[in-house]
């Protein structure tokens, strides 16, 4: 007897909780240079203290634009973590950083 529990199963490959499968293609760099600018203007707003962070994820993506390559996602993973915990939960930076996180698949 199997111990495995594969929760809800949900047509032929949705094989998983609630049937729920994200396919990341890739990200749409226009995207997140927005959001990143816009995550810089909304930390300095809510938490002026933390628009360095937001600084570093706008500066990595600049950067890999101008260069044609992938992201340090090591620093923007970092960034964001930093973000997360020192904003207040339901604020717009909040809100910001999560859909970054989502886009990039950190």
């Amino acid at each position: 007897m199997s111990m495995y529990n594969i929760g809800n199963v949900n047509g032929p490959s949705n094989i998983g909780d609630n049937g729920h499968i994200e396919v990341n293609h890739g990200f749409d760099l226009g995207t997140l240079l927005r959001l990143a600018d816009q995550l810089v203007e909304r930390t300095s707003m809510e938490r002026p203290s933390l628009v360095p962070q937001a600084e570093i994820i706008r500066g990595e993506l600049i950067q890999a634009s101008q260069d044609g390559q992938s992201p340090n996602r090591g620093r923007i993973r970092s960034a964001l973590e930093t973000i997360g915990i020192g904003v207040a939960a339901g604020s717009g930076s909040l809100a910001l950083a999560q859909e970054i996180t989502r886009m990039l698949g950190l």
